[in-house]
């Protein structure tokens, strides 16, 4: 089985560096999931001998938000969450909303050879742990070949 790997997406850490502070305190303001899109679904996983411990933080997050999905051998786990409705409030206007309303999701490769049977998830207190089996190489049956003797 290949080694369980997140996809990437291409980040630009030289514009993330060169941004000008003052710029940054603004655009976080009118684009709050582009900022706070890194630290959503940190993820450790690590290797043990019975297969691969994933642990997903997500959150904020309920049980019923969470999705996980294997297709062609990807393990997606997909986020959703609403914002609940805002009420008007005489006392003042909000200058800054750092809560996440929206979707978020990861994908891992885990190998085509994993079914769903392979796969065993739990989610509590905002942290989604998976437990991915390893498929056992099955040891291959030495074939007694015959050769014919003609005579």
């Amino acid at each position: 089985m290949a080694m369980m790997v997140p996809m990437r997406r291409n980040r630009n850490l030289l514009s993330t560096l060169m941004t000008d502070p003052f710029d940054a305190f603004f655009d976080a303001a009118s684009a709050p999931v582009q900022k706070m899109a890194p630290t959503l679904m940190r993820t450790d996983i690590k290797e043990t001998d019975e297969g691969y411990e994933m642990t997903i933080d997500l959150p904020g997050f309920k049980k019923d938000d969470v999705q996980a999905e294997l297709k062609d051998g990807y393990l997606s786990i997909t986020a959703q969450t609403q914002s609940e409705s805002e009420e008007k409030d005489d006392k003042g206007t909000f200058v800054r909303k750092e809560r996440f309303s929206g979707k978020c999701s990861r994908t891992f490769f885990v190998g085509e050879d994993i079914e769903d049977d392979d796969i065993k998830a739990k989610f509590e207190d905002g942290v989604l742990r998976i437990a991915v089996l390893k498929k056992q190489e099955q040891p291959k049956l030495e074939e007694k070949k015959t050769i014919a003797i003609e005579g």
